[in-house]
């Protein structure tokens, strides 16, 4: 039987660069595998259930919500709910993967709070509202009111990043990627 996996957490402002530093994680030989997470949209494109995400109806969700079951969860929009289901973090855990968890500040305290020592919580944050401003601006996929709303929602985000056992702030990408592999190393004994 495989030894149990443990679970690393990830939390960050958009525009942090978490999803670029996650995935030169993954490609590190770590056995880390992302959570799967449950959402009540309908699958897109060549999405499959289990695979990218568990398909549930508005009305399964609420009933697993209501019946405890998951780990975090969010209703993005009316009826549109995302989470992670705890029955299928705990079948990763057993299987012996390292559970990845790319999640909203809220949740990533819920599921640090939840596996304690088992987990690692990370929180890349930026080196400045200015500078987070300006990565937003630059990618050229938001709106100016998109971009605001994110910003905003960043200085309330960064208010919990004491919260987390690690804090990297990304004002240098190849520095960033370097403590977030030391800081797993370190959690997982490599």
């Amino acid at each position: 039987m495989p030894n149990r996996g443990k679970l690393i957490i990830f939390s960050a402002p958009s525009g942090s660069g978490k999803s670029t530093i996650i995935n030169y994680l993954l490609q590190q030989g770590l056995n880390l595998s992302f959570s799967i997470s449950a959402t009540s949209r309908p699958p897109r494109g060549e999405e499959k259930n289990g695979v990218e995400y568990f398909f549930l109806t508005p009305e399964e969700f609420r009933n697993k919500i209501a019946g405890g079951e998951f780990l975090e969860y969010e209703e993005v929009y009316a009826g549109r709910y995302y989470g992670t289901l705890k029955s299928q973090v705990d079948n990763q855990l057993s299987a012996g993967q390292n559970v990845v968890f790319d999640v909203d500040v809220v949740g990533g305290c819920n599921i640090k709070k939840n596996y304690g020592d088992a987990a690692l919580s990370l929180f890349i944050q930026p080196p400045s509202i200015e500078e987070l401003r300006r990565r937003l601006v630059n990618r050229g996929t938001d709106t100016p009111d998109v971009i605001e709303a994110r910003v905003q929602k960043a200085e309330y985000e960064l208010g919990f990043a004491p919260k987390f056992d690690v804090v990297i702030v990304n004002d240098d990408l190849e520095q960033a990627k370097s403590k977030a592999l030391k800081a797993i190393k370190d959690f997982l004994g490599c």
